[in-house]
């Protein structure tokens, strides 16, 4: 299989699926491909210094170093490129003699690096010596490369009376927001000459370290101990500035270098939650890190045994992921939960199994899986079934014990019809489908029998739905008023039970017409099923009840409202309640609706189709059926003020430094916006144009060259499968 990189038509770039392997090759090849021209490719020390000559007084040079394209850092340092190629020289190097220039003493060891150049501001004059450069020394991944370079951007030494005149606790600069330390070095007015010296040989020394400030103790704002010539305060909020006495420069380096001390971890460690902020899914996966996974109760399959496994069992569940996915993880543990629970319920024709699609790539091809996470139930010599619900434990627990029932239930008298239809012919699964369809035909020779019965095979996991073909369905079709076929839709012992007629001209039409029958007319509204009611493009005529509406007092508040619906005056509205108890997200709805939290229970008309403005209706009004349709008058006449408006708010990033456009322009006005169509077809068309060129050529041989360059990550063998 091949992946295009397509622009206006035309293929940029192909790529085979194992170079693709998951979505940090796929945007790092995309960047790779756009960014061509942009970021310059050197393999010998000539070529680097080439590059330094070139931009000696005009622009720093960021040079990285991946030897697999397609990995997290490589990812990163493509991103970086896109952010900050206007500001700086990236240059790309697949090791060898190049590494060793920049100090890097075990090459085969360095999988990343990267590297800050500081040439803006060498002089021309320097022509053959090399531009002085400051080495990352973390991990190569965007954020902490976003604050390497806000590092090497901050002044050297801090030491203008206006910054540095005060107490160490009271210093506040840029290193403190970038959780670097900050070390204090404090002066003598007799010694300012050598101290100024001291510590600009300190600052490059431990410069994308350590801030460094000069503290003058003349300032009478300054009172530190005579005994003390130095201090540092760790990163965080509330720590402490620790005094000691330094007695040369070693002694300084020697305080920083240690980089596995507990404080260096706890940072590492947060500035890895940072990292993950962007997704709240990723992020809940990164905090539940440490919990290992109980797959002892699923099964990994592989594509040697797939296509048997599937054909043993009577009905096999299988979960197709990829581990770079946090939805996929974060599902995982909700799969396994429910395989657990069929198991402690006696459920031994169900298999639920696993497959990682990152390593059998051919089994997820061939079964056409195009998302993360996908569900799939498999019964021998049938097509597999989606699951297409909710991803959560409970949601698809109820699937699989539906997709266990015969669909439809043929019935052979009124009395298996009325069991039926009160839930106690399958007492055991009334409780998880409270609401049945039935198919009444006055005989099994009607032409529509057929196509029900395909449609309720698509509906198995959805509801129970029953076939009844006799005489007596013609009777009953007379006492509901509807014309054969038709459906009965029932709502358990306590509820309704309603009739519509039936136009079975395909399957899948026949399938929406249902599962829209089966929609409730006056709904609890849960974040379970709001999707669907949703869809009905509908303005909301929501009351909200919360704990105290109990027993008679809530019955009868819905009761009135219920009411609504017989004056067949609410066509346009959808009635709905929410009970803020067991929806608890409900009371945020509320609050965001109004701006405030009214008294309970409250009624609201919501036009989130028609301009998002919010109604309430006053406080303190009885809710019965003429002052509530009058107040609903009212509001289609515009003369009811809206009493708040859903504003369209966009998606905005989590953190600033998420908004890659923004930080583009914070660094040079305007060129974010030159990012147009217009500009990028410039920018492909001189890459597209330049394959055959010199740096198109070495970034094809050093993806060849094992001794250093840049590779392809290889497709994993398919003879094993390694444990999550």
């Amino acid at each position: 299989m091949v992946f295009q990189l397509l622009w206006g038509g035309n293929v940029l770039k192909s790529f085979d699926t194992d170079t693709v392997f998951d979505v940090n090759a796929i945007v790092s090849h995309v960047l790779f491909t756009v960014l061509f021209d942009e970021v310059r490719y050197v393999h010998t020390i000539a070529e680097l210094q080439s590059v330094e000559r070139a931009a000696k007084g005009k622009a720093d040079i960021v040079l990285g170093h991946v030897q697999v394209l397609g990995l997290p850092e490589h990812r990163a340092l493509m991103e970086t490129a896109f952010v900050y190629g206007v500001k700086y020289q990236f240059v790309l190097t697949t090791g060898g003699p190049v590494l060793t220039n920049m100090g890097v003493e075990d090459i085969s060891s360095l999988t990343a690096g990267l590297w800050f150049l500081h040439c803006k501001g060498a002089s021309q004059s320097q022509h053959s010596d090399p531009c002085p450069h400051t080495a990352l020394r973390r991990a190569l991944t965007t954020l902490h490369i976003y604050t390497f370079l806000q590092l090497m951007e901050a002044p050297l030494v801090v030491r203008s009376q206006s910054e540095a005149s005060v107490e160490p606790s009271e210093v506040n600069m840029v290193h403190s927001h970038l959780q670097v330390p900050l070390l204090f070095l404090f002066s003598q007015p007799h010694t300012v000459a050598l101290d100024r010296v001291t510590a600009q040989t300190l600052a490059w020394r431990l410069r994308g370290q350590v801030g460094l400030v000069l503290i003058h103790r003349e300032s009478p704002d300054v009172k530190i101990p005579l005994e003390y010539n130095a201090a540092y305060r760790l990163p965080g909020e509330g720590s402490e500035v620790k005094y000691l006495i330094l007695n040369n420069l070693e002694e300084v380096i020697d305080l920083f270098r240690d980089e596995s001390t507990p404080e260096e971890e706890e940072d590492d460690d947060n500035w890895a939650t940072l990292d993950v902020l962007d997704d709240e899914v990723a992020e809940s996966v990164y905090r539940d890190r440490g919990q290992s996974l109980d797959m002892d109760a699923v099964t990994e399959l592989t594509a040697d045994i797939f296509h048997s496994a599937v054909a043993e069992s009577d009905y096999t569940v299988v979960l197709f992921y990829v581990k770079w996915d946090a939805v996929s993880m974060a599902f995982m543990q909700s799969y396994i939960e429910v395989s657990e629970s069929l198991e402690d319920a006696d459920v031994s024709d169900v298999e639920l199994a696993v497959l990682d699609c990152g390593e059998w790539t051919d089994v997820c091809s061939a079964q056409k899986i195009s998302f993360f996470p996908t569900v799939r139930l498999y019964r021998p010599q049938e097509p597999s079934q989606p699951y297409q619900g909710m991803l959560g434990t409970e949601s698809l627990n109820r699937f699989i014990m539906l997709s266990r029932l015969v669909s439809p239930v043929l019935l052979s008298s009124p009395d298996e019809v009325t069991s039926f239809l009160k839930g106690d012919l399958y007492q055991r699964h009334a409780a998880i489908a409270p609401v049945t369809v039935l198919g009444l035909f006055s005989s099994t020779a009607d032409a529509g029998v057929s196509v029900f019965k395909e449609a309720a095979k698509a509906l198995r996991g959805e509801t129970m739905v029953g076939l009844f073909a006799d005489r007596q369905a013609e009777i009953w079709a007379v006492e509901y008023s509807v014309t054969l076929p038709a459906i009965l839709v029932s709502r358990g012992p306590t509820g309704q039970t309603e009739a519509h007629s039936l136009n079975l001209s395909m399957p899948d039409q026949l399938v929406t017409h249902i599962q829209r029958a089966l929609l409730d007319t006056f709904p609890e509204l849960t974040v379970e099923n709001l999707p669907l009611y949703l869809e009905l493009k509908k303005q909301l005529l929501v009351l909200f009840v919360g704990e105290e509406e109990r027993g008679r007092k809530e019955n009868r508040v819905l009761e009135d409202m219920r009411s609504l619906l017989n004056t067949g005056l609410i066509n346009p509205y959808l009635p709905c309640w929410i009970h803020l108890g067991r929806t608890p997200a409900g009371k945020a709805v509320l609050e965001a609706y109004l701006g405030f939290l009214p008294l309970l229970p409250a009624l609201v008309v919501s036009q989130l189709a028609t301009g998002g403005e919010v109604f309430h209706y006053p406080t303190g009004r009885p809710l019965m059926v003429q002052p509530i349709l009058q107040w609903l008058q009212r509001v289609e006449d515009g003369e009811e003020p809206p009493t708040g408006v859903i504003v369209d708010e966009k998606w905005m990033p989590s953190m600033p430094f998420y908004d890659f456009l923004s930080v583009m322009d914070q660094e040079v006005p305007g060129y974010a916006s030159q990012r147009s169509a217009k500009t990028k077809t410039s920018r492909i068309e001189r890459a597209e144009g330049e394959k055959s060129s010199s740096g198109e050529r070495q970034a094809r041989a050093g993806a060849h060259n094992p001794q250093g360059s840049p590779t392809t990550k290889p497709p994993q063998t398919p003879h094993h499968h390694s444990e999550l």
